[in-house]
């Protein structure tokens, strides 16, 4: 359980954070930047909350969770050492991608195939669903770069990548089921 009774420590004043294995490191460490990437996600997530209706608002409510979940996982380094842990650490799972997966093909079995490249925009949720999954394309750079360097948990990795994904779909969604996408016309102002 979490027990947050003091904001502020002071630990960070000299520009370093703890890890949740509590080494400290520079708080533009890398695993800071993945990790504090899935948190500033989050946040829009939060915000697209405000446009969502009821269904879509549950899927967002679970993926925040999962952001938790993520953010919980990426800040605990050393997997190797996960067994040997007082406490486990908690690591994302296969099954939080598979729901991610399972849930864009019901979306995406509604919707008509593209014919051109959708423009961020439509309705105000896709909008801002658009600027979720940018965030999480970063996010997901940040940790592939991550783990060309450390070990990171595969299913953290192919959650970000599914992630981005389901906000496409859900986007298009949001857009009256793909009707109402603004789709990218090539070379329509080059006149």
């Amino acid at each position: 359980m979490v027990v947050l009774n003091k904001i502020y420590t002071r630990t960070g004043d000299s520009g370093t954070t703890a890890l949740g294995n509590g080494d400290r490191v520079a708080k533009h460490d890398l695993r800071v930047e993945a990790y504090g990437t899935c948190d500033e996600l989050n946040c829009f997530v939060g915000v697209a909350r405000l446009e969502a209706k009821r269904e879509t608002d549950a899927a967002l409510s679970r993926i925040q969770n999962d952001l938790f979940d993520l953010g919980a996982d990426l800040c605990r380094p050393d997997m190797a050492a996960d067994d040997k842990a007082e406490y486990p650490p908690l690591r994302m799972t296969v099954a939080q991608v598979k729901r991610l997966e399972d849930e864009i093909d019901l979306m995406n079995a509604e919707l008509e195939p593209l014919r051109s490249f959708v423009l961020p925009g439509g309705s105000a949720l896709a909008a801002q669903l658009h600027v979720c999954r940018t965030v999480a394309r970063r996010a997901e750079r940040l940790t592939v770069h991550l783990a060309g360097q450390e070990d990171v948990n595969e299913a953290a990795v192919k959650y970000l990548n599914r992630l981005s994904d389901w906000f496409f779909v859900a986007a298009r969604m949001a857009n009256n089921g793909g009707k109402d996408d603004v789709l990218w016309v090539p070379g329509a102002n080059r006149d």
